[in-house]
This record gives structure tokens, C-alpha cells and sequence, in this order.
């Protein structure tokens, strides 16, 4: 990535934040630092965007630390499990994730990566961090994480926290997203109405009842059958405990990580999930989204009835 290049998209993003949450932000510059765990370890498939080339840290891990360095942010990227121990897990103020898998064992398929998997005394340490007020923002994968992958479903802790468990993708296609909140830090950068983007779209179950809706997958048009339903949650906020919850499923591709409107939003989630941004989170899911756990076969079943 080109300084200039760099450069403009540190100063894009930040526009389009939107004004009082730049300002806010901006207003930080001099006060503590919030340091972030950018975990990207693949228990299960590895993605591109976080995957390590010749040592080099991978796309999405080099577009947040610089991101994030510009706005009061230290971002980590790590893959080593240790970081989450109960000696070392206090220095986070939050985490961000786009892994796959079980992620206390060893990786799968990503053989270039040696780094030992979380303790089962670092997932519980994790756990309570969330619970005692540290932030979680969710990319993409982060929702095809532990679940299934240890023959756990909606009773997965982890699942509970995060809002949902991946169901499924079709077809790499660009779809139509609705602006359910524009409200939310980041989310105005993509306007207030919709907006049509290129990207690998996840389908989810064990939905949470307490959802706060900021993008609206719309599924008409969209080719794949599990696409066939009603619309439902794409990018959300919810609270478990005290601590803050933020996923999207964008972020499949290397163009949306390099999109200004994309870091825009990551950088919003990151300022509400650590405290430096308040918002209201009450939940919406029921209200913008109403038929978003009716399946593709309830979705036919209805139709040709």
C-alpha cells in the first residue's frame, strides 16, 4: 500500500464517519490509547484478507492497525491463543475477530501458522471480559466460529454473545444493503437509504432476540437458494452484559477492506465497542427485519401455499 494511497484512505474513512463521531473521536486524539486484540487465527478455513504471506501480516491486519493508529486506537493483530490468558487479557479494552473454526485447537489448514490455540482458560477469561464491559467487533468469518465447530449450537456461549451462528453463503454477487441505522458510527458513509456492494454474503440461524439492526440484507434478486427468504440482519450492535457487541458479515473480499466507507464503519464500531462513542443500541430487529428467522423452506412453503 503507497503512502498517498495510505493516506487518502486514513483521511475518506475518517469523513465518513460523519461529523460528530470524527469530532468525537478527533476530541480523543489526546487521551488514552484503546488497545485492541485484532485476533485473525484460522481454526477452519483461512481467509485471504488475514491470511500471512512470507511473514508479512495480511491485508485486513495491516488496513486496521493503520486505520485504527489515526484514531486512538492500537490495534494488535495477533494469531497466538496466548494473548488471551488470564495473566495478559486485561490489557485489551476490546477485541476484534475474523477467524473460523475452533479456535482451541490447532489449525486445520493454515499450516503457516504456528502459533498456539486459546487455553480453555483464555476462552473463559475472554468471556468474562465481554461480560465485565470490554468490546467485541465481529468481521465476516467471526460469526463461522466455535459453534458447529465444536458440535455446539444456539448453547454456545460464544454464539449467544455474538448475535448468531453462519448458516451458509452462495455465490460471490452484489447485493443491495438497507441503511436500517444511519445513526450509527460509520454507517451514514454508506448513505441513509441503500447501497450496493460486492461481497461474499453469510446467511446465520440462532438469531438473538435482542438485535440492533444497522444494514439490512435485502434478498430480493439475489441468486442462491439459501438467499431465498425474507430479509434479514447483515451488520448489527448488542449488548451481553456490559460489554458491547458489534459484527458485519462484510469483509470477505480485499476491495471492501480497502473501501473507505467499509473502514469508515469498522472504525465506528471499534470507537462505540470501546467506549469512546455512545449510541443507542435498543433492539430493532423485530421492527426492521420482522420475518428474519423464516428459513428458505419455510420461505417456499409460504409461497407456494
Amino acid at each position: 500500500m503507497s503512502l498517498n494511497r495510505r493516506q487518502m484512505m486514513l483521511a475518506t474513512g475518517a469523513a465518513l464517519l460523519g461529523p460528530s463521531a470524527l469530532s468525537a473521536l478527533a476530541a480523543q486524539k489526546g487521551g488514552p490509547t484503546k488497545k485492541v486484540l485484532f485476533f485473525t487465527k484460522s481454526g477452519g478455513f483461512p481467509h485471504p484478507v488475514v491470511t500471512r504471506k512470507d511473514g508479512r501480516p495480511a491485508l485486513a491486519e495491516r488496513v486496521l492497525t493503520e486505520v485504527g493508529k489515526e484514531h486512538g486506537f492500537e490495534v494488535v493483530a495477533s494469531k497466538d491463543g496466548r494473548m488471551f490468558d488470564p495473566d495478559k487479557i486485561g490489557q485489551w479494552d476490546g477485541f476484534v475477530f475474523e477467524t473460523t473454526g475452533d479456535l482451541t485447537q490447532p489449525p486445520k489448514m493454515d499450516k503457516a501458522d504456528t502459533e498456539p490455540p486459546i487455553s480453555a482458560d483464555g476462552l473463559k477469561a475472554f468471556f468474562g471480559a465481554i461480560e465485565s464491559g470490554k468490546g467485541f467487533l465481529g468481521i465476516h468469518c467471526a460469526s463461522d466460529t466455535f459453534g458447529v465447530h465444536r458440535n455446539m449450537g444456539a448453547e454456545d456461549p460464544y454464539i449467544k454473545m455474538i448475535g448468531g451462528q453462519f448458516a451458509g453463503h452462495g455465490a460471490q454477487q452484489v447485493a443491495t444493503i438497507e441503511v436500517a441505522d444511519s445513526g450509527f458510527p460509520g454507517a451514514s458513509g454508506f448513505g441513509t437509504g441503500s447501497f450496493q456492494i460486492n461481497d461474499e454474503w453469510y446467511t446465520q440461524k440462532y438469531w438473538a432476540d435482542d438485535l440492533h439492526v444497522i444494514l439490512v440484507q435485502k434478498t430480493e434478486g439475489m441468486k442462491g437458494d439459501q438467499y431465498q427468504r425474507p430479509d434479514f440482519p447483515e451488520t448489527w450492535a448488542r449488548m451481553q452484559g456490559k460489554g458491547r457487541v458489534f459484527y458485519t458479515s462484510m469483509g470477505h473480499r480485499e476491495d471492501v477492506w480497502e473501501n473507505p466507507k467499509y473502514q469508515g464503519l469498522l472504525l465506528g464500531a471499534l470507537g462505540w465497542t470501546t467506549g469512546k462513542l455512545e449510541v443507542d443500541v435498543t433492539p430493532n430487529v423485530s421492527k426492521v427485519t420482522p420475518d428474519y428467522k423464516t428459513t428458505p423452506a419455510e420461505a417456499a412453503k409460504k409461497k407456494s401455499a
